[in-house]
């Protein structure tokens, strides 16, 4: 087994890129499934998707997580992206939350 170098979350973009560069060949059944998942569902190219969590985490003030979060479901209303917010138990400005779907926008 591999060992762990680094632990940090990344969107479903980020996991097309990086299981496209794999040899389906060589793909075990876990990742199959999850390149095939990710080649169906993800419509955000990865460097877009880079730039969306970086803008999010740098200007909304979250965390890498949550800025990851938001990257892969893209809401597309206050209302939406309230009810994924919500869960994070913490208080986010009306302000801030328009600055989060400015930045989805720009990015889709």
């Amino acid at each position: 087994m591999e060992e762990v170098k680094k632990k940090q979350a990344i969107s479903l973009s980020e996991v097309k890129e990086i299981l496209g560069k794999v040899d389906v060949e060589e793909m075990d059944q876990i990742q199959r499934w999850t390149y095939d998942y990710v080649s169906k569902f993800v419509s955000t190219d990865s460097k877009d998707a880079k730039e969306m969590k970086k803008q999010l985490v740098k200007e909304c003030e979250l965390t890498e997580d949550e800025a990851v979060e938001i990257v892969n479901i893209r809401p597309t209303s206050l209302a939406e992206l309230r009810s994924f917010t919500f869960g994070w138990k913490k208080l986010i400005l009306a302000e801030t939350l328009e600055k989060m779907l400015k930045i989805i926008k720009e990015h889709s």
